[in-house]
Order: structure tokens, then sequence, then C-alpha cells
């Protein structure tokens, strides 16, 4: 796998190397990383003076040089080192917990359950299975599956086998997934049975000349499907010739990549992002404090694992025993209800379209005990998370991207605000908070200047972080990194926000999704809010429409409750008008059956920005 991508006119040699400035990573301690030029071109570090190792900083501690040798991306690392500098990976988490909790239940899916001790091994054995069909340390092996056992277990026993482990979403169409496997050089395929000819159609689009990877299909107690000449083996015939005792392969430096994951397709061009152990590590220990979560606690699956690795929940159960509820069907409320009252779930995850879904579910009932639920992916709306609390979740809610490996900035709730009513607290809640233990530093500044905006929450600026759990980069892609990750060590997100006065951030849209009419900027949030407000709505997501006098005006999208009375366009503009200035009043409203989500829950605004542009 390279981290450049060579020039069409240039042959890869068997050995060169690219250290991680090829990937836009700015480096403050020290250590220049000069960028590599395609084609693979090497430059030494160069050594440069510093002020003060009290300017240090752990958290962006330079990466090893990463270089490739015979087709695979390891790392160069000092032999031996002191006690004291033992890489982080959450891989031994897995360990532990076959230790701790050995004989309790890891996972459960359907009619079949395993302890710690017993996917342990398994997990081991996948690893020992991996390195026979010749993948190397480098390597990148992708998976495609819906939340099932095999999909947990390949969270950890791909990285264990040395390789680089690459989720994919199973729900993309051929064109796209022929794009990602292509591009990230995927030696090795997991295939849900559900997904086998989709995989097939991807792959042959590949160039003649391009080779196929391995492919295994992931059978399931739902159903099988036969091997045949593209599919040479099946999970479980894996697991079962691989090697329980195997040594599996820990990672020499905690920088080494550990995942790939592109991200959802909320835009035109998925990117790869590249994460590390130390990524990996950093997230799941974050998300174990930020939570409190105790152990053993017991985790339903509803957050797709294909999403940034589940937020590194897969690792952090690991790490406190707990029990990992599967969860084929992850977007069906009737699913999530029963699975909450079997197995008597105590948390879980979703984006906001889960607490829409789960809220305005016909038969929901309160539940018999409290369920802590984690929301992030999307601002939600305080009349969501109004109604889905009175049902008994208890709601957190955090803000964070594919490129910080899940949530980097959480609601910390204060006691006081319990004093206050229904209403004011969901306002509170929808707002996304405070860096999470992770990360050093969470800001809002002037995107042209850098400058911190005024903390006063209606000054708008571009959000910016700093933080252990942050991306290497993108992969093959050095001048998108370099747009994000800029020489000031800020990662920058692209998101638009404002900083209160009491230090909580609140995100208001995406830069691209902010609407200028007449030189006013408008929050498509800020209206989104207010018509989920009203009893009919069930979704809204409002973008600019192109306008010839005012450069755009707000276009609002529309889904209505399936048991709602029926209204009309001009009835959501007029309870908009109600609520709001009049100049953040759409203009237009289109209601529709359904409006267009990725598989994580996010709506595509992209799309809706062209069908917007289209109106007459």
């Amino acid at each position: 796998m390279d981290i450049l991508t060579p020039t069409s006119s240039t042959k890869s040699p068997s050995l060169h190397a690219c250290n991680l400035s090829s990937l836009g990573i700015s480096n403050p301690l020290g250590y220049q990383l000069f960028k590599s030029r395609i084609p693979f071109e090497v430059k030494k570090l160069k050594k440069c003076r510093i002020r003060s190792t009290l300017a240090l900083n752990p958290v962006t501690a330079p990466p090893p040089e990463i270089f490739k040798e015979n087709g695979s991306t390891t790392t160069k690392i000092s032999k031996g080192g002191p006690a004291n500098s033992c890489p982080f990976s959450p891989l031994e988490f897995l360990e532990r917990a076959s230790i701790v909790y050995g004989n309790c239940t890891s996972i459960v899916y359907n009619d079949t359950s395993y302890t710690w001790s017993q996917t342990y091994t398994r997990c081991k054995k996948l690893a020992s299975s991996i390195s026979s069909l010749g993948i190397k340390k480098g390597d990148v092996v992708s998976v495609l599956a819906p939340n099932i056992p095999a999909m947990y277990e390949l969270q950890f026993a791909v990285p264990m086998s040395g390789a680089i482990l690459n989720n994919v979403n199973f729900r993309l169409d051929p064109r796209t997934l022929s794009v990602l496997l292509r591009h990230s050089e995927s030696k090795l395929v997991f295939v849900d049975y559900q997904a086998t000819s989709l995989v097939l159609e991807a792959i042959s689009l590949f160039p003649c000349n391009l080779q196929r990877p391995q492919l295994v299909v992931i059978e399931d107690d739902c159903g099988s499907t036969p091997l045949n000449e593209f599919y040479n083996n099946s999970y479980e015939n894996v697991v079962d010739e691989g090697d329980e005792f195997f040594k599996w392969i820990a990672p020499e430096s905690e920088w080494e990549p550990m995942t790939l994951n592109y991200t959802s397709g909320t835009t035109y061009a998925p990117k790869g992002v590249l994460h590390s152990h130390r990524s990996a590590f950093t997230m799941s220990v974050m998300n174990l404090i930020d939570w409190s979560m105790p152990k053993q606690p017991v985790y339903l699956w509803t957050l797709p694992i294909f999403h940034a690795n589940g937020w590194g929940f897969c690792w952090a159960m690991a790490a406190v025993g707990g029990t990992n509820v599967c969860l084929r069907r992850s977007h069906d409320a009737a699913s999530i209800y029963q699975a909450i009252q079997q197995h008597k779930v105590t948390h879980m995850c979703g984006a906001p379209v889960v607490l829409n879904m789960l809220s305005t579910y016909s038969k929901r009932k309160p539940l018999d005990s409290p369920v802590h639920l984690l929301t992030a992916g999307a601002p939600p709306p305080a009349a969501v998370l109004d109604r889905t609390e009175s049902l008994g979740f208890v709601i957190s809610h955090g803000y964070g991207l594919t490129e910080t490996g899940g949530p980097a900035v959480t609601c910390a709730w204060k006691q006081e605000w319990n004093q206050l009513t229904n209403s004011e607290r969901a306002t509170l809640k929808s707002r996304q908070g405070v860096r999470m233990v992770g990360f050093t530093e969470v800001d809002v500044v002037d995107p042209e200047t850098g400058i911190s905006i005024e903390r006063n929450g209606m000054a708008i600026g571009e959000i910016v972080l700093k933080g252990g759990s942050v991306m290497l980069g993108y992969l093959k892609d050095p001048e998108g990194t370099s747009k994000c990750m800029k020489n000031d060590g800020w990662f920058y997100t692209g998101d638009v926000g404002v900083m209160h006065s009491d230090g909580y951030l609140e995100v208001k849209d995406r830069l691209k999704d902010v609407i200028i009419c007449g030189g006013e900027n408008i929050s498509s949030v800020e209206v989104e809010s207010i018509l989920y407000k009203h009893p009919a709505v069930n979704e809204a997501a409002v973008v600019a429409r192109p306008d010839n006098y005012w450069g755009e005006t707000p276009c609002a999208f529309i889904s209505l409750k399936k048991d709602a009375c029926k209204v009309t366009e001009k009835e959501l503009r007029d309870f908009c008008k109600e609520n709001l200035p009049l100049y953040m009043v759409p203009r237009t409203v289109v209601i529709e059956d359904d409006l267009p989500k990725t598989a994580t829950g996010k709506i595509q605004k992209y799309l809706l920005r062209d069908k917007a542009k289209s109106l007459v």
C-alpha cells in the first residue's frame, strides 16, 4: 500500500521510503519532515532547533518514518527501547479480557454466544490464517459486513496479523466499492453472504491487468452461500484452520497504521482516513472515561461497526469486559427495542436518525430501566432529544469525525442543569460541549486568519481540534491532508460553530452548508431545529437554492410522520415564520416520502443541493 500515488510514468521500486509528511502532517517537535515529491523521492529528516523541551507536546510527538518493503507499509523502529516506551495499542485489551473476563460473555447474536476467552482464541486463529494467506505487515484487508460476530472479531484479528483493517460500507454501489478497493490496494476481502454479488460486480470493474484480492465469504446462521471459483474459502473454515497458539503481531511503534476508513460519502469524493494504533487506543480510553462506563456493560450494536470502527467501542468493550449484543438489522426500531428488553442493554450509540426512529416508533413505550445512548454524526434537534429522553434513554451528545476516530467533543453534563425544564435541558444537551480527555484543545477560529473568534455564542467560525486520536492523514492524498492539518498545528474540521461564554461548543453547520442569503449567513441546522418542532415533521434538511436576486435562499426538504395529519408546504412556511427571522424562513418547501441518507443515517445534503438547483 502506497502512501503516495506514483505518477503514471514511474514504476514503483521494490523498496522505497516515504515519511508521514507526505500525508501533510506537520511536526512541531524539532524535526522537520519535508514532503516527498511524486514519484517516490526520499528526503532525509532534518533536525531543527527548538527553544525549550517544555514546548514538546507528547500528543503530537513525531511519528516514525514509514517505508515500503516488498509491497507492504511498515515502520522503521529502533529496537530495545526502555521499559516505559512500549507502544499503545487497543489490541492488548483483548488479551487482558481473556484473563480477567475469560468466562464472561463477550458476544451475543441470535442463538450464538462466545466468552472472552473464546473470542481471544478465535481472533488469534483468524490472525494466523490471514498471515498464512500471504498477507504481510502493512497490507490492507477489507471487511464488508453488518454488525455480526465476525465483523466484531475482525476488528482485532486483522491488525493482530499485522495488516491494516479497512471496514467498508456494504451498502455502497458497485462502482464506488470498486474505486475504494482499488484505491486501498486491498489484498484480502471478507464479505458477508448478503454482499457477495456486490463485491463480484465491483471487482469485475477492475482493469484487466490489476490483481484481484482474495475473497472469503462470511456465512451466517440466517443463511449461507455455497463457495464457488471466486470465493475460495468461508469464514469459519479460516477460523478453524488457524493456529490458536499464534503469536500475534504487536506493533513495534504506536504510530504504525492500524485502520483505514473511508469517509461516509456525504461528499462526492470519499477519502481514505488512516489511523494509528495510538489513535485507536486513545479513542477507546476516552470513550470509557467520558461515559463513565462501568465494568461489564451490555452494549447494543446499533451503530454500524464499519463507521469509524464503531467509534472505538469495539476495542473499549474488551477493556471493560462488556457484552457485545450484535444486531444485523441495526436500523429497525422493533429489533432494537426487543434486544434492549431481552438482553438488558445498558449502553448503545447511534446517529440522531436512530433517536428519531426510536422516539416515533408506533409501538414505543417507556423502558424498564435506563439505557445510556451516545449520539453523534449530526447535530440532533432539541425536540428529538426531548422525545427520546422521555422514554427513559439517557442521552449523551458528542461531536467528531472519521478523521478523529469518533467523538472528540462531548456535552459534559452539569448537575445544576437537572433543575431546568425539559425544554431548557434539551437545548443545552443539543450543544456539542467540551473536549474529551484525549484532546488537548478545541477552538473556533476565523478560517482565513486562524484567530479565535469571540466566545459569545453568536460569532461563527471554523471548528479546529488538537488531540491524540486525530488521523495520520489521508491515504495517497498529501494535498488533502495539508489542507486540513495545517502548519499551525490544528486539524481544521470544515465545520462551522460558535463557542459559548461557558466554553461549550455548538456546531452550526458544515462550511459548505451555510446559506448566504443577501449577505446574511443562515445556519441550516438552526432552521432544521425549528422544523423538527412541528408535530408532523419526521425529517428535515435545509440546503441552499440558487436565487438570481438574493444569491441563495433556504430550501427545506421534509418527510412527514406516517401517522401525522396532512400538512402543506405553506403551513410549514407559516410555522417557520412564527419561530424564525423572516430572512431565515425557507422560500421553498419540498415534501418527500423519505430523504436520502448514508448507511450511518446522515442525510445526503449534496443530493438535495443538486435537486434544489434543478427546481424551477
